[in-house]
């Protein structure tokens, strides 16, 4: 089950993550994402403290806007992943792509 909270601070939209994220709710995840774009975000902070699982399909939604993001010129970043879930980004390369960072005041 995932809860996804949104949240705006100091220009930046925060997409606050709790529990996991599979094949069977990416979806909600993609969806979360999308609005931020459509509604003309240029800066999504991702709060993954209360992340507990992310599976090779909730990867894939960040790896999707990847492109898109670079286009509109949107600034993404990722902070507070546990170690477990870190590990996971850090085996498929996300690192290299998306900045993650310790926490919330690195991410500002």
């Amino acid at each position: 089950m995932i809860s996804i909270e949104t949240q705006k601070e100091n220009g930046h939209d925060l997409l606050i993550l709790r529990g996991e994220v599979d094949a069977s709710n990416s979806v909600i995840l993609d969806e979360a994402i999308q609005k931020l774009i459509n509604d003309g975000s240029k800066s999504i902070l991702v709060d993954g403290q209360g992340l507990e699982y992310i599976s090779s399909a909730g990867l894939g939604v960040f790896m999707s806007y990847l492109e898109e993001f670079q286009e509109r010129d949107i600034d993404l970043k990722i902070y507070s992943l546990t170690p477990r879930v870190y590990e996971v980004f850090k085996i498929l390369g996300l690192d290299q792509l998306i900045p993650i960072l310790p926490d919330k005041t690195a991410a500002f």
